[in-house]
């Protein structure tokens, strides 16, 4: 691979439409392509999704949504599966284009199969989310049935806790919010 070359929005733009999802991403120049995810990853979006816009309506403190396109900066540009973000901060950070130009304070990725796939998550976008301001990550394992959480820690994101299906989700970034972690994973048989 040649690592001198970096890609940028622009060569974005000029890529085909796609007609099955397929996300594009660039990491530090580093173009990453991801497929359509499967149901169960769509169901912990959603599902997480609904419960952050729940406690959103209620203490109108910020708004939840999936998939948003976020540019950090010519050369990153990623759309993680799921950000929450404060009303003060949407509005210094929501561009003409509709995009973000900035850090949402959450950001979650829910991991996809496939080695890249969770390296890509737990490691570039890690330190992606860390040197550009969130202040909280979350990494939803499906296969661990897990959630993990970084926390600012000065100019880093540090692990803060790994959250197993017997607790809740819970965060000082939304002050009152609970969410169970079981109910994030799709079960056939309920």
């Amino acid at each position: 691979m040649d690592t001198s070359l970096r890609w940028t929005t622009k060569d974005l733009a000029a890529l085909p439409e796609t007609l099955d999802d397929t996300r594009y991403e660039i990491i530090d120049g580093q173009l990453f392509v991801a497929r359509q995810p499967t149901f169960e990853h769509q169901y912990a979006c959603s599902v997480l999704t609904a419960a952050l816009h729940a406690w959103s309506e209620t203490t109108r403190l910020g708004v939840a949504t999936v998939t948003p396109g976020v540019i950090f900066a010519e050369d990153e540009a990623v759309v993680p599966d799921v950000v929450w973000i404060s009303r003060r901060r949407l509005r210094e950070i929501i561009g003409a284009d509709g995009k973000l130009h900035g850090s949402p304070e959450l950001v979650i990725e829910v991991l996809s199969p496939g080695r890249s796939n969770a390296q890509r998550d737990r490691e570039a976008k890690l330190r992606l989310y860390a040197r550009r301001g969130v202040d909280e990550y979350w990494i939803v394992d499906l296969e661990q049935r897990i959630v993990e959480i970084f926390r600012r820690d000065g100019p880093a994101l540090s692990i803060a806790g790994v959250i197993a299906t017997s607790a809740d989700l819970r965060s000082p970034l939304l002050p009152g919010f609970a969410y169970p972690v079981v109910r994030l994973f799709f079960r056939q048989d309920a």
